[in-house]
């Protein structure tokens, strides 16, 4: 019975969100609480929220303020140098513009926000693709899989703040394994932007962009950001914090939480000192990072209830009996395969709120950490971001004024490739089936 309603909540909860009846928030509080209450459990449902709600209270607390943190950093310029220097170098050869685009987009991305990201790498490279006559899917393709890099595999990240925070689970514990994976996707999609680059080059030659007409795009560029915002005195200072608090994190001597709360204070007070300023930046990225914590507190409800009515125990248990127990050690392999359609087909908060839990609890009977389930699920990010409902997927085709259904067959290959590539490196690496 728990196993036929918990998988109908789930049912009906992805039917609402990807039909676009409901936001993800109003979803996530309203249909668990209904499914609740007709399975009996209405006098204690408030408690199972509040209990859910208190799990990702943590991990809220971490991404608000690391969204913070790396929201600043841009605005203080802190990659300008080297978005000019890639600017600078790429010139007229299609080649160089692929790379430079991977490369300017794996640095943009660390602030976790695909919006930011696709509108700040699309507003620097697509004159140059103009200005080469390169096919503009290329930069779509070239972005979305290395934001899908960053976005997926750094606890920051929607997708793994998502899985932390409704298990409970430690961003460290998350981040550390996965970092050789973080190195090798990077330097995949590198791979791949030299592939596509030198398929135009190929087919478009290398044209001559002298010197006035490369320098005045720069001083283009330049004027279209936001120089009131922009430090290029505290450089230095910005780039030793930045490496300072990713130290710190990646060797654990603070909770994450705490240590990003200290690096946003300390930014804002050598970046933007006065009350003022400090008020217009929190301003400029509070609403991005409001919309997410709503998601993340109201999917903290929604686990609550399956947790609590043991809806996903008793799915789980359902699970490991129909799975061959011969299958056992390769669970998070066969979870990370499986994921790739999951996140193509589902949207974020219906997969890593509704189905992850459930995965996690089944790996607990062959052995397997809850840990290693998240670090496999978050690994085919890639697909996801071929799915036309994200929404930085559609700015992503609306800035660059292609057709949604030339975007995924051009894209189709490499994103399912790059999902396969990161598995492979996260089980050579340990990061999955240790």
């Amino acid at each position: 019975m728990l196993t036929v309603l918990g998988l109908t909540m789930i049912a009906v909860f992805t039917y609402f969100i990807m039909s676009g009846r409901m936001s993800s928030f109003t979803a996530l509080t309203v249909i668990p609480l209904l499914f609740a209450i007709i399975g009996g459990f209405g006098s204690s449902v408030d408690t199972m929220m509040l209990d859910g709600i208190k799990l990702v209270a943590t991990s809220a607390a971490f991404l608000l303020f690391a969204l913070l943190f790396f929201g600043i950093m841009i605005d203080a310029g802190l990659f300008d140098p080297l978005i000019n220097r890639i600017i600078k170098t790429v010139k007229g050869d299609p080649l160089k513009v692929a790379v430079g685009t991977a490369i300017l987009t794996l640095l943009v991305a660390l602030d976790g926000d695909g919006t930011t990201t696709f509108i700040i790498v699309v507003s620097s490279m697509l004159p140059l693709y103009r200005r080469l006559d390169m096919n503009p899917l290329v930069l779509a393709t070239i972005a979305m899989l290395s934001f899908s890099v960053v976005c997926g595999l750094t606890p920051w990240g929607g997708p793994g703040i998502r899985a932390l925070s409704v298990l409970g689970l430690e961003q460290t514990d998350f981040f550390i394994p996965l970092i050789p994976t973080l190195i090798g996707g990077a330097i995949w999609v590198i791979i791949v932007s030299f592939i596509l680059g030198k398929m135009e080059r190929k087919r478009l030659g290398v044209v001559d962009i002298d010197e006035y007409e490369n320098a005045a795009y720069t001083i283009e560029i330049a004027a279209a950001q936001e120089c009131s915002i922009k430090r290029p005195q505290m450089l230095w200072i910005n780039l030793s914090l930045t490496i300072i608090v990713m130290a710190v994190l990646i060797m654990g001597l603070m909770k994450p939480a705490v240590l990003f709360l200290v690096a946003v204070v300390i930014a804002m007070l050598i970046n933007y000192p006065t009350i003022e300023q400090q008020k217009e930046r929190i301003n400029a990225h509070g609403a991005n990072a409001l919309m997410v914590l709503l998601v993340v507190f109201a999917g903290g409800a929604f686990t609550g209830i399956l947790s609590g009515t043991e809806m996903v125990d008793s799915i789980a248990d359902d699970l490991v009996s129909i799975i061959p127990e011969s299958w056992g050690s390769y669970f998070s392999v066969i979870i990370a395969l499986i994921s790739i359609p999951f996140t193509f087909v589902m949207s974020n908060d219906a997969f890593y709120f509704g189905v992850v839990p459930i995965f996690a609890n089944t790996a607990v009977a062959y052995g397997i950490e809850p840990i290693e389930i998240v670090r496999a699920v978050v690994l085919s990010q890639s697909a996801h971001f071929l799915l036309p409902l994200v929404p930085a997927t559609i700015l992503l085709i609306g800035m660059l004024k292609i057709n949604i259904g030339e975007y995924v067959r051009f894209a189709f290959k490499w994103s399912v490739l790059t999902s396969v590539v990161l598995i492979l490196i996260a089980w050579a690496t340990g990061a999955i089936m240790n």
